[in-house]
């Protein structure tokens, strides 16, 4: 069974946010399955759909993001999609 999880990237526009996000990504055999950006004004925004073998690993997988957070000053959160899709239910 397919289980998906949503990430949720925001923080000050600049260089590297998306290679290095997906690079953690990579490096924990994660695929992206839908991926959309943008910037509003000095703010970058992304959200990812990925395909997730293990849920349980999901909190391992935000510590990995820590790194990341820290380096940029981005806030960087992963849950799972049913999850986001019952806390952004009108």
């Amino acid at each position: 069974m397919q289980r998906r999880a949503v990430v949720s990237v925001v923080g000050k526009d600049q260089v590297g946010i998306i290679a290095k996000v997906t690079t953690v990504l990579y490096k924990n055999e994660m695929n992206i399955l839908d991926i959309s950006q943008t910037i509003l004004q000095d703010f970058f925004t992304m959200i990812m759909l990925i395909d997730i073998k293990d849920p349980s690993n999901l909190e391992a997988l935000q510590e990995k993001f820590e790194p990341v957070e820290k380096e940029l000053g981005l806030k960087i959160n992963i849950q799972l999609e049913d999850v986001f899709q019952a806390m952004h239910r009108v």
